[in-house]
């Protein structure tokens, strides 16, 4: 599976992308293969704040409920609101399309926690839960 070098992971399998003082979030391709189809995503509203590693909405597959927890602390900006009506574009572009939030970040020097592509692999590779 695919592990995009320009993203930043947690052990919990989610992502974040930054440019600037932004992050867009999101869950690993491995996330979404191990929860298999997702059939609904709750995610908080704009305005909204997240805290890090902290539980920022659910994510529910025909196998199972998840959490999600935020990589970064900050303020929502935006959460996609295409995953209400198509929560599988998390299945089907998980780095893309399947994006759930970007928020405003409040901590940058929180990124330093997160693992880089190659620590993540590495993760999965010694078989991540």
């Amino acid at each position: 599976m695919p592990v995009p070098n320009d993203l930043r992971y947690t052990k919990e399998h989610e992502w974040v992308r930054v440019q600037g003082d932004e992050g867009t979030v999101g869950i690993t391709d491995y996330a979404q293969d191990q929860l298999g189809d997702i059939v609904f995503v709750e995610l908080p509203a704009a305005g909204a704040g997240v805290s890090y590693m902290q539980k920022f909405g659910e994510i529910e597959s025909v196998k199972a409920v998840s959490e999600l927890f935020s990589p970064v602390s900050g303020e929502v900006l935006e959460a996609n609101a295409a995953l209400a009506d198509k929560p599988q574009l998390v299945n089907e572009s998980a780095y893309g399309e399947g994006w759930m939030l970007r928020i405003r970040l409040k901590n940058p020097s929180e990124l330093d926690k997160l693992l880089s592509a190659a620590d993540y692999e590495e993760f999965l590779a010694q078989g991540a839960e």
